[in-house]
């Protein structure tokens, strides 16, 4: 537990840190309103907070950075009533008072509404009311091993995934299959395929699992409403042309995202910062999750996507008053 004075300085590295993207020194913590001390005293605490892993120092004539028990400690230790920039507060405001329309283009259009508020990536995703049944299904064998299962929907939708078998599959049984599959699956709507399961006796029960399992997740992904923005923040928020490709790269990935913003706000988690997300590629990133509701029921969630740096007072509030205005307004419609 930090006292009074080594949670002051901290904080003023981490705001100056957010500010400047450069090394903080003890004599421009010192000079700060909130930090009324010696620069002295600044360096002795400064030397205790990088010894209990607040803060670190990446040269050693430089001064020093957050960690990410340093950006927790100041993230928790937030007080909730930071106020929003005017100009952003202005920007909200202006949009809820005059969003209308369906449901897919308000949530795309808050997305770009959250980037534009935040400077970095947004991703809103929503959950969508689909009754749109299975018109036919098929599995095609791209080689000995991988098998493309390929489904038409009644809205035209068309899902593909494919499987890895371990042993390479004949003719006849990826016809038993894919028979015994269009026998459960088609008519079905999407809402109703995550409750089917293949009767384990049936003939070609393990490759028809494997194809039914592959498409409920394609089926879970198409009832997704899912909308990023920001991505050409991402590229100018990290100097190493890796991180910006890895971060990017996740971003495009639906399933890992819409898993992830599901986890975080089931758990009650309304910002995860680096490594605490559990994925790799986002160690140098954090998020900012809010859920938004219809009424009492969820009805998807908003999250922000930037580097372990961004502006934490600002981007709660942005995501808060956000999610807030979001749910009012799909309670008038």
């Amino acid at each position: 537990m930090l006292d009074g004075r080594k949670s002051a300085i901290l904080r003023a590295v981490v705001r100056q840190y957010i500010e400047t993207a450069q090394p903080v020194g003890s004599s421009s913590v010192a000079a700060r309103t909130e930090v009324n001390v010696s620069s002295a005293t600044v360096r002795n605490e400064m030397t205790v907070l990088e010894d209990d892993g607040y803060l670190y120092q990446p040269h050693r004539s430089a001064g020093r950075v957050p960690t990410e028990k340093g950006y927790r400690h100041f993230v928790d230790n937030l007080s909730g009533d930071e106020p929003m920039s005017p100009p952003n507060v202005r920007l909200i405001a202006e949009f809820f008072n005059s969003a209308h329309g369906e449901i897919e283009r308000m949530l795309a259009d808050t997305s770009a509404l959250l980037s534009s508020v935040t400077g970095t990536a947004a991703v809103v995703v929503g959950e969508a009311t689909n009754v749109a049944t299975f018109r036919s299904v098929q599995l095609v064998q791209l080689n000995g091993f991988l098998i493309l299962v390929v489904a038409v929907l009644s809205n035209g939708a068309v899902l593909k995934r494919t499987i890895e078998l371990s042993d390479e599959a004949d003719t006849d049984v990826i016809e038993d299959a894919q028979r015994l599959l269009v026998s459960l699956v088609v008519d079905t709507s999407l809402e109703d395929l995550t409750a089917l399961r293949v009767d384990e006796q049936s003939p070609r029960a393990e490759l028809s699992s494997a194809a039914l399992e592959e498409l409920q997740v394609a089926a879970e992904l198409e009832a997704q409403q899912f909308f990023v923005e920001g991505r050409a923040h991402i590229a100018g928020s990290f100097d190493a042309r890796e991180t910006v490709e890895s971060v990017l790269g996740i971003l495009e990935q639906q399933l890992v995202v819409v898993s992830l913003l599901k986890e975080l706000v089931d758990s009650g988690v309304a910002v995860s910062i680096g490594s605490e997300s559990g994925v790799a590629r986002l160690a140098e990133c954090s998020l900012v999750v809010a859920p938004y509701r219809l009424g009492d029921e969820s009805a998807g969630a908003i999250a922000v996507v930037g580097p372990t740096r961004m502006n934490y007072p600002e981007t709660l509030s942005a995501v808060a008053i956000v999610s807030r205005r979001l749910s009012n307004l799909l309670a008038e419609d």
